[in-house]
This record gives structure tokens, sequence and C-alpha cells, in this order.
């Protein structure tokens, strides 16, 4: 089976403490890039091998090179400049409220690929899975969508004597992703990722309600969100398997967002031009599976069953019924599991440990063999 695979999982992994120690000393400057780059690729070995024992056929490098799963990248995007403001993102957990922060960012200039971003890591991850320690991995790279450009700043943040209309905006984004993708493919990568909260926010009424507040029409916000993922990946080589993630926030064991897929799923699994999609189905608050009717055949739907918010380890027998209600809904064969989101989504990481991360990868690969058969 080609990516997405029956087991398979977001991305992002707990940073094990020798990194986190290394990225300590770094931002302290007694640690040199040198030696932090160093602490990376031991880590990221590390994880790759795991990866590989809990049975899963793609790996990532755990985003241990990243901060954060998106701002990494959108910065280093020609034409965007990190400000001194703030980005806040308000988070929620059973044990209340909180938020995740980050530097501002402006559009300023033309936006572009001026080189291309995470090559060098991706080159390292290829580098590792194809070292024969691995068996039959395919490396995945996983990278913001474009919609996560805009929604991270909104228009205000683009400068108009730049873009006096915003459509030119829009078409230079996606070319720019064209060729971050174009450069990416001739590096091997084969397994590409997009990550996006943005259409997935838009199922919540209040996050419909501050878009509208900001000046933006989110009846159909989501619809131009398609558009420029689809212009981006329209010319991508036919090897390259393209998925999407959308997921309702994730930073420390706590969300920003609820609601079913029900707002944007007709326009997104009908109109949205990927092999597969990664959704987010681990609580109550992810809504039911009826969303999933709008999938055309030849798609795939991993379903996030297992969460990644805590390290209670879900029952193999529960995970099947709940995979048994999605094919109410959308054939059996279309069908994969993978958890809910990423295990770390910033470097912080949520609020479980790295045995349990393993358990829960495990589990995926034991499901997903009992009801699709091994391989």
């Amino acid at each position: 089976m080609t990516a997405p695979f029956r087991a398979d999982h977001v991305g992002s992994l707990l940073r094990p403490p020798a990194l986190l120690s290394a990225r300590e000393q770094h931002a302290a400057g007694s640690l040199d890039d040198a030696g932090l780059r160093a602490a990376e690729d031991t880590a990221i070995r590390d994880v790759v091998a795991l990866q590989a024992e809990a049975g899963l056929r793609s790996a990532t490098d755990g985003e241990f090179r990243r901060t954060s799963w998106h701002m990494d990248f959108i910065y280093r995007l020609g034409g965007i400049t990190k400000t001194d403001q703030r980005i806040e993102v308000k988070m929620r957990n059973a044990a209340g409220e909180g938020a995740f922060t980050s530097a501002g960012m402006a559009v300023d200039g033309p936006v572009r690929l001026d080189t291309p971003i995470f090559a060098d890591d991706f080159a390292f991850l290829a580098e590792q899975v194809g070292a024969g320690r691995t068996g039959t991995v395919v490396p995945k790279l996983t990278i913001p969508s474009p919609s996560m450009v805009y929604a991270r700043g909104g228009s205000a943040v683009i400068d108009r004597g730049v873009y006096p209309d915003l459509e030119q905006f829009w078409t230079d984004l996606s070319a720019a992703y064209a060729d971050e993708i174009t450069a990416l493919h001739g590096l091997g990568c084969r397994y590409l990722q997009l990550d996006d909260t943005a259409l997935a926010y838009l199922n919540d009424p209040a996050h419909r309600a501050d878009l509208a507040a900001k000046g933006d029409d989110p009846e159909t916000q989501h619809l131009r969100y398609i558009r420029q993922i689809n212009a981006a990946i329209a010319d991508r080589p036919s090897d390259l398997r393209v998925t999407t993630h959308m997921c309702r926030g994730n930073y420390r064991s706590s969300w920003a967002a609820e609601g079913g897929y029900d707002h944007v799923a007709e326009a997104l699994f009908g109109e949205l031009a990927v092999d597969g999609f990664f959704c987010e189905f681990d609580d109550e608050r992810s809504g039911g599976f009826e969303p999933l009717r709008f999938v055309p055949p030849g798609k795939k739907v991993v379903l996030g069953l297992v969460t990644t918010k805590t390290g209670k380890l879900e029952d193999a027998d529960a995970l099947k019924r709940r995979i048994d209600e999605a094919a109410a809904h959308v054939p059996l064969d279309q069908l994969c599991l993978s958890p809910q989101c990423g295990f770390s989504s910033t470097v912080e990481g949520n609020d479980l440990t790295v045995d349990e991360q393993k358990a829960k990868l495990e589990l995926i690969v034991r499901v997903a063999d009992d009801v699709w058969g091994s391989g």
C-alpha cells in the first residue's frame, strides 16, 4: 500500500531530555550551532529507529530541529519577516485555559521561495531511513499548509504597498509552495504532509466569529484555503503522495477549537486534491464520522483515534469498534489509523512519556494489522 499507510502517524515526536538540554545550552550561548546540530542528529537517528521498531511504514525526524511545527517554516519564506509583535492563540484543556505564543510576522515583500526550506533536514532523514536499519520505511516530511501563512496573521499583516490586490498575495504564496514541492521532490521526497489547523478551526462557531471580526468571510474562507492548496500541489510529480492533517490545535496537551468537520466537509473532502486526509477523532470535541460521507473513491482517510494529549493507552477493541463506525460512512478499504495529532507540535511536548508514546504507536500498528492484515 502506498502512503498514507494503514498504520501511520502525524509527525512530531517527544524531544528526548538530551536534546532539550542541548537547546537550552544553545539558547544560553554555551553550545554553538554545530554542537546543537550534532545533538539533533543523534536524537533523530534514535527516533527513526524507534519508529521502525514500532512497526511503522513512515518515519519523520520528529520535527526535532524545530521549535514550532509551523512558524519555523513560515519565517523562512521570502517576503515574510519575524516581528516583535506577538501571535497568541488561546488554548484550553481539562485543567483550564492557556495560550500558545510566538513572535509575530509581517508580509513586507513579495512572497517567494528564496531557498528550499528544510532541505538539509529532509536529506538527513532520508539518509537515516536508507541506512539499512529501518527496512521498507518511507521518509515523510511535514510542513504547514499555505493556509497557515494567512491564518496566523490575516490580512492585517500584509503590506498593502506590496500587495494592493490580495489576489496577487495568494498567487505568489501558492507559487512559493509549488517551488518548495518541486525542490523537495528533487531531493527524493515522495511523502509530504501539509499540516493545517485553519480548516479545522473553521468548524468552531467561536473561531468563525473571530474571523468575521477581522473582516474575512467565515462562510467561504475554507474555499479560499482549498483553492490555494490545490494551486500549490497542482503540478506535483505523479509519484509524490501528498496528505493533509487537520486538527483543532495541539500545544502542551491543550487545544484551541471544537466541533465536527461538518462546516467544511463537503468542499474539503470533495475538492481538496490531496491523496489522504489525517482527521482528528479522538474524543467528543472532534464530532462524529458523518462528514466522511463526502469522501470520494480513491481518497484515504487516516482516523486519528489515538489521543496524543494523555499517556493513557486506548483499548484495542474499542478502536476497532470506532473504525467499524467510520466504515459506515466511507469504505473500510479507504481508512487508515493514526494518533489524532503529533506528540510534540512544539518543543515543549504533550503530557506523556516517551515510553507511553511508543506504546501508542505500537498499538496503532497492532490494530491496523488486525483490521487490514499485516503489511
